[in-house]
């Protein structure tokens, strides 16, 4: 079973530079609260961490 983490989007992407705004997109995230379930690769952390005051990581699986 592959590793997973749970990404829920914390704030609005409104108002942010538009790189910020298709990285949440890239994520599969584009309202508030919203939660997705992401393969744990480095992409994806990297996406993470290239907008960390938008998104928090809830969850770390297997």
């Amino acid at each position: 079973m592959a590793k997973t983490i749970v990404v829920q989007q914390i704030a609005s992407g409104a108002r942010r530079p538009a790189v910020q705004r298709q990285t949440l997109i890239g994520l599969g995230l584009n309202k508030m609260r919203r939660t997705r379930e992401l393969e744990d690769t480095p992409s994806v952390r990297g996406m993470v961490n290239a907008v960390p005051h938008l998104v928090k990581i809830v969850e770390e699986r297997g």
